[in-house]
């Protein structure tokens, strides 16, 4: 045998050993052999691949820290999106999500059948590993969920995520989504390194593991104790997976992935509660941090027919323990004006340290919570990060509170128009009235018609239109396909190429689609997803401005009160005039035909509910033939329901609808319905 080719053979076997030493140490935390031999091998390697240069490959265990900085970060289009998750903040929200879930899957909830897959909710940096016949070739940030950043470089530095999967039977193409963090303990010899260097320190173990994965430099985060656990997949093709999410993640372990130790699989509300408590006792001695627990509904079949809600699955939550809280002084209540209007009361605190970073400024919400934990100037208070996010006042020390002082009023006028404030009903907010007249709403309305969701004019950012705004160059949406390039060119910090980028941005936004350009308008509740919904639903903007409360709630996602938005809204002069105006100024889309005509669908006005497995069709069908004339499909049943279409294995909403007296059909029902002639219509 050549040397060249004994070398080859001792190379092989070297990475393979190596390989599976990794995934004992890693995957396992259970290693087989000492230090000292593990290191005899990685130098025994790194000899042959000096000697041997052309037979390294990219998936060497030698290879993590091979690439040069790069200059920027590339980015990546998440196939299948990285969705965030709603949110439990106590036991009873807890509850409500297994309550929606069992209903969805027409379960009984008292014989608590459900199986969860419990585990940590840990506080790092989501990442997406993309791997191709076994071998790593991209990892990349969340991002906003839909588009992250390419950090393959970075990641490849980190020793518990394997550059080539071990074993056998993984898909061609298996997209890991995992948690990126650094260990307590890493943390803190870290920082006690870099305070000694004179260096700058990390203020929590989450911002550290974030930052570590996006330096340009692969060296300067190999340098940083970071870890990952692998908590699901993305996409998959080429292979089958088992059909549990719990299952999935043992599959993974197996192929040389670390995951939680700490995970279980539990039976129902009382089960995920039971894992939240024992979670929460052992949080201090984990060598991680985490800032509450996920439950996921286990079986992928249950899943899939959950589906997702907005931006987040309806099969999972995470359960948060209880934020830090801190106290420190109200220093003054202010009023600020956002985009709709709404005057929401703001603390100004003395800064205090809180859940890592510095707090200075608190949300009250609204008037009448201001009013109902009487926050005054000068009162001490607790604050909490809700959510470890979003600092809020948790309530006033009364024992502290110094003499004279007075009860916060709402203002009478704006603050920034001195329009005069008003509240609409019940309502808890309180609005200016001056509209599109008020430059706060100005401001925050123009930002959120360019903003990347919406329009997506790039480099007209928050600074350039409160330039513009200050100047009283743009007033509506339609001023700003009137900037020339000339006075762009003169503004503040914009040079003649940024001026150019804005100016072509601008033009290229002319062509758009109509959910975006609804989302635009900034219409209250009207989110992406409803706007999506009504541009499927009636396919143009004209008749979706002349569309009725009825016609509207006829649409998926679309109650009463957005109803009755949508209808506030176009019926206003000034809102049909900045429409007008930027159609005038060439903005466009492309439109289709209605899903049906919503002034004269068949099952117009009428309301069902489905239950059980329809024999030729998925309900997901049935409900858009029923949608597409007219009808309305809700998830229970009333005594408003009009039908409750019935199939195989029918739940508990059969029943139900027989003790209410709804009448119910099967499939063969619903296809009368769907195809008689108008005049037979039930």
């Amino acid at each position: 045998m050549s040397a060249s080719a004994a070398a080859r053979r001792e190379i092989k076997s070297l990475r393979e050993q190596i390989r599976y030493h990794n995934y004992r140490y890693h995957a396992l935390d259970d290693p087989e052999i000492p230090d000292a031999e593990y290191d005899r091998m990685m130098r025994r390697l790194q000899a042959l691949e000096r000697e041997h240069p052309e037979l390294i490959t990219d998936d060497s265990p030698t290879q993590r820290v091979g690439d040069a900085p790069v200059e920027t970060f590339g980015t990546v289009q998440h196939e299948v999106p990285m969705l965030s998750l709603d949110n439990a903040f106590g036991e009873e929200e807890l509850r409500d999500f297994h309550r929606r879930v069992a209903d969805r899957l027409e379960l009984e909830l008292e014989a608590d059948e459900l199986s969860y897959a419990a585990e940590p909710k840990l506080d790092g940096a989501a990442v997406s590993l993309l791997y191709e016949d076994g071998r790593l070739v991209r990892g990349a940030t969340r991002g906003d969920g839909t588009t992250g950043e390419d950090i393959t470089h970075n990641v490849r530095t980190i020793e518990a995520i394997p550059l080539r999967l071990i074993g056998s039977g993984y898909p061609a193409t298996l997209e890991v989504r995992g948690e990126v963090f650094m260990p307590k303990a890493g943390f803190e010899a870290y920082n006690e390194k870099a305070a000694a260097a004179g260096e700058k320190t990390f203020v929590n173990p989450r911002n550290a593991a974030a930052g570590s994965l996006r330096q340009l430099d692969p060296q300067l985060t190999a340098a940083r104790p970071l870890d990952m656990y692998a908590y699901s997949v993305g996409r998959i093709d080429g292979g089958d997976l088992p059909q549990t999410h719990s299952e999935v993640l043992e599959r993974l372990q197996n192929w040389g992935l670390k995951v939680c130790p700490e995970r279980r699989v539990v039976s129902g509300v009382e089960g995920c509660l039971d894992f939240y408590r024992d979670i929460g006792d052992k949080r201090d001695g984990l060598p991680y941090e985490i800032d509450g627990v996920v439950y996921k509904v286990d079986d992928l079949q249950q899943q899939r027919e959950l589906g997702f809600v907005s931006r987040a699955p309806r099969w999972a939550i995470a359960h948060k323990f209880p934020a830090q809280e801190e106290l420190t002084t109200v220093e003054g209540v202010e009023f600020q004006v956002g985009r709709t209007g709404a005057l929401t009361p703001v603390a100004r605190l003395k800064p205090v340290f809180v859940g890592g970073v510095t707090v200075s400024n608190a949300t009250l919400h609204n008037i009448d919570e201001l009013h109902r934990k009487d926050v005054r100037v000068g009162d001490t208070v607790t604050i909490r990060r809700a959510g470890d996010v979003i600092p809020e006042v948790v309530g006033v020390i009364r024992s502290r509170r110094p003499k004279g002082t007075r009860k916060v009023k709402l203002p009478e006028r704006c603050p920034v128009c001195d329009s005069a404030v008003a509240r609409e009903g019940d309502e808890a907010v309180a609005r200016c009235t001056g509209g599109l007249y008020c430059s706060a709403q100005r401001a925050e309305a123009l930002k959120h018609f360019v903003s990347r969701r919406a329009m997506d004019i790039e480099g007209l950012g928050s600074k350039i239109i409160e330039q513009l705004v200050s100047a009283d160059r743009i007033h509506t949406p339609a001023d700003i396909f009137t900037l020339t390039r000339e006075e762009v060119a003169e503004m503040e910090r914009m040079g003649e190429k940024s001026a150019d980028n804005l100016v072509a941005a601008i033009e290229a936004s002319r062509t758009t689609s109509l959910e975006r350009f609804l989302f635009a308008l900034g219409i209250r509740e009207v989110g992406e997803s409803t706007a999506a919904a009504l541009a499927a639903y009636f396919g143009k903007l004209d008749l979706i401005m002349s569309a009725t409360e009825n016609e509207l709630v006829a649409v998926p996602d679309v109650g009463p009160i957005v109803a009755s938005r949508i209808r506030s809204f176009f019926g206003e002069k000034h809102n049909r005039d900045v429409i007008q105006a930027l159609r005038d100024q060439g903005v466009s889309w492309d439109e289709s035909e209605p899903q049906r005509s919503p002034a004269d669908g068949k099952l117009s006005g009428k309301t069902f509910v489905l239950t059980g497995t329809l024999p030729n069709m998925t309900r997901d069908e049935a409900k858009k033939k029923i949608q597409a004339q007219g009808g309305k499909v809700t998830g229970s049943v009333s005594s408003k329901t009009s039908f409750v279409v019935y199939g195989d294995k029918a739940g508990s909403k059969l029943s139900k609808a027989q003790n209410l007296g709804v009448e119910t059909i099967d499939e063969a029902g619903l296809d009368q319905l769907l195809n008689a002639p108008a005049s037979e219509e039930s």
